[in-house]
């Protein structure tokens, strides 16, 4: 709607209305639009934000309320001639104001989405957010444990079962060897994995399931260098997640030739813990055999949807 609009008029002014009922804060949604439209000349995005006790909610259509948002619209555009939306209220709003009403897609035929229905079930109309606003709203899964829990392999699983996006462990790939390893090589890794969990927030499901997150290279940095691993802002909320899932140790060690020892891996698990707790990490511990591990992690995966998604719509495997 933006770009039909500026397509019929010299400048555009985009206010993003926000009541003090919604969730989504207005800096956040103007910085959605600012990021999908940089390439619009003469394009400018203002926010507004009112409480619902004052004015009416903006998306109902009637003349009443247009009449009462008129007097907002009057003051922040005097001299503008025409108003552009797809709502029966754009046409009362122009009536009153004495300006030019265009409507665009009414019926959502161009683009069959709403608000709302991306509200009520995000998984079917994920398609049609842009990928600055799929940034914001990817549901994030981790993976945690310490080494030999089945980490790698239940991220592959999960991904396979919710056909979502998985994001495998960046410091397999850095740090071929559990014991031989630089604070340097952590801090790569750091970043290397936040460049991979930002790459997965825009692809083709909202659902993300990440294998082991910063925590985990924290804990190693303190485990075995007995120092703390100091990152950017941004690393760590790339890192931040709705759903920890930490895996128990209580499950047979199997020792591939690059890992710590059974002792040591042990070791690691209450370091493991520990960072969590300090960082104020919530997370769910699954347990028992591999079949276990797997229908447990499912069991709180799909109340996070439920609880995220309002309808349990999603794609298997």
């Amino acid at each position: 709607m933006i770009r039909f609009a500026r397509s019929k008029v010299d400048f555009l002014s985009v206010m993003v209305c926000v009541s003090d009922k919604e969730s989504i804060d207005a800096v956040t949604r103007k910085a959605w639009i600012e990021k999908t439209c940089w390439d619009i000349p003469n394009l400018n995005v203002l926010t507004f934000n009112y409480n619902e006790s004052d004015l009416p909610n903006s998306s109902e259509s009637s003349r009443a309320v247009s009449k009462k948002w008129v007097e907002v619209f009057k003051a922040y555009f005097p001299d503008y001639s025409t108003v552009v939306t797809s709502e029966p209220y754009g046409a009362y709003i122009a009536e009153y104001m004495g300006i030019k009403h265009i409507s665009f897609d009414s019926e959502r035929l161009h683009v069959p989405v709403s608000a709302s229905k991306i509200r009520s079930d995000l998984f079917s109309y994920w398609q049609y957010l842009p990928d600055a606003v799929k940034s914001s709203m990817a549901i994030k899964v981790v993976i945690l444990g310490t080494e030999s829990t089945g980490k790698t392999v239940l991220t592959q699983r999960l991904a396979r079962h919710y056909n979502a996006t998985p994001v495998f462990e960046a410091g397999r790939d850095i740090i071929p060897h559990s014991n031989h390893f630089s604070i340097d090589d952590l801090y790569t890794t750091a970043h290397a994995h936040a460049r991979r969990i930002r790459s997965a927030e825009t692809g083709a499901s909202p659902l993300i399931i990440i294998d082991t997150d910063i925590h985990i290279t924290m804990s190693y940095c303190r485990f075995a260098f007995n120092k703390e691993l100091i990152v950017d802002q941004p690393v760590y909320d790339a890192n931040k997640a709705s759903l920890y899932l930490y895996l128990t140790k209580d499950i047979d060690y199997i020792q591939d030739g690059t890992r710590l020892s059974e002792a040591d891996r042990n070791k690691l698990d209450v370091s493991h813990r520990e960072v969590l707790k300090e960082c104020k990490i919530p997370f769910k511990e699954i347990s028992g055999d591999w079949e276990d591990r797997f229908e447990k992690a499912v069991d709180e995966i799909d109340r996070l949807i439920v609880l995220k998604n309002r309808k349990k719509i999603f794609h298997r495997d």
